[in-house]
């Protein structure tokens, strides 16, 4: 009898720590980085081409979802790594002080390299004026 008991509640424990564990990385899928808007205006002497800065922000763990940009994106990391997959290359992580760019409409994700920190990345693109930033891709 006692053994039985000690059987189901190390299953219980086990369970508890799996289900912890899982729903830890669901969330870190399941959410979205973080865009916060710094600028964004109309480029004189480019018709129809729009300047946008901001930082996007990624929790610990974070998986992003891919998608692509209307226009040139130049990015510096201020904070933490990631691992950046771009369509076609291998992954690269990037770390505090790396800068990359992305080609207009080149399908793109930004995972955080670290299970316990955020990264920041500050960026700057030349868009498309109207287009939507960004464009999820399935």
């Amino acid at each position: 009898m006692k053994r039985t008991v000690v059987i189901l509640a190390l299953t219980l424990a086990a369970g508890i720590v799996v289900g912890a564990i899982g729903s830890h990385v669901l969330n870190a899928q399941q959410a979205a980085a973080t865009r916060t808007g710094l600028l964004k205006t109309d480029l004189v002497g480019l018709e129809g081409k729009e300047a946008v800065m901001l930082t996007v922000e990624g929790g610990p763990g974070l998986v992003g979802g891919k998608h692509y940009h209307p226009g040139y994106e130049f990015a510096y990391v201020l904070e933490g790594s990631l691992i950046l997959e771009v369509e076609g290359k291998p992954p690269a992580t990037l770390k505090a002080g790396d800068t990359f760019h992305i080609p207009p409409k080149v399908v793109h994700r930004g995972n955080n390299a670290s299970p316990t920190a955020p990264y920041k990345v500050l960026v700057f693109g030349v868009f498309e004026k109207g287009q939507p930033d960004p464009t999820p891709v399935p």
